[in-house]
């Protein structure tokens, strides 16, 4: 078992490895669990795949979510690995602490995760709980180190900061026309991250997102 032999059956979904560790009985993984691995939409070409999924085509709500567990389930099954989801709850599982712990993604400046490849479009469709510890890659260096931070000026409500997510603030603007960028691109927090840029998301992606969101 490897995270390259994980990697690679991932792709074949235009998933990707975006982070692993080797949790300890405080991080809430499941018990007996030696590997913790994250799954990531792998970009560019991710979107396209994943809409052309049966899932997105039966009008049946949560297509995203069911294409993840549909797909997900399967590489479980293939590794005999436990599928975890940061959707489904409550309780919630707690993806936002094993992505810190994972040392491939860290709190930016706006409290989103940011993430060495995925700059603030950083996501994680599910995690893979296996029984035996793999080895990891040596960890990557955080995007925001050498960043001048344009996120932090990026949201014109300042409904991102140090303090958290002002979700309440970020709604009303995306009910104003000056929200219409926000609505049709993505948030201009995170697509104001020089990383983020790199990824290759496209904006029909994050147009969907926000509209999940913004109901």
């Amino acid at each position: 078992m490897s995270l390259a032999a994980i990697g690679a059956a991932a792709a074949a979904h235009r998933l990707f490895v975006s982070g692993a560790f080797h949790p300890t009985p405080a991080d809430g993984a499941p018990p007996g669990t030696g590997t913790l691995v994250l799954l990531s939409p792998d970009e560019p070409g991710f979107w396209p795949h994943v809409a052309a999924a049966p899932e997105f085509a039966d009008a049946a709500p949560d297509p995203l979510d069911r294409w993840s567990t549909r797909v997900i389930g399967a590489l479980a099954l293939r590794f005999a690995a436990t599928a975890l989801f940061p959707f489904g709850g409550p309780p919630w599982l707690p993806f936002y602490d094993w992505a810190l712990r994972s040392g491939e993604a860290w709190r930016a400046p706006v409290s989103f995760l940011v993430h060495h490849r995925m700059g603030l479009w950083a996501s994680w469709r599910g995690a893979l709980a296996l029984p035996e510890a793999v080895a990891l890659p040596a960890r990557p260096q955080s995007p925001c180190i050498s960043c001048a931070a344009p996120c932090r000026t990026a949201c014109p409500v300042a409904a991102l900061g140090p303090a958290g997510y002002n979700v309440a603030d970020c709604h009303r603007f995306l009910d104003t026309p000056a929200g219409d960028a926000c609505l049709s691109f993505g948030c201009g927090a995170r697509r104001a991250c020089p990383a983020s840029a790199a990824y290759g998301r496209l904006a029909g992606q994050s147009a969907w997102h926000m509209r999940q969101f913004h109901k």
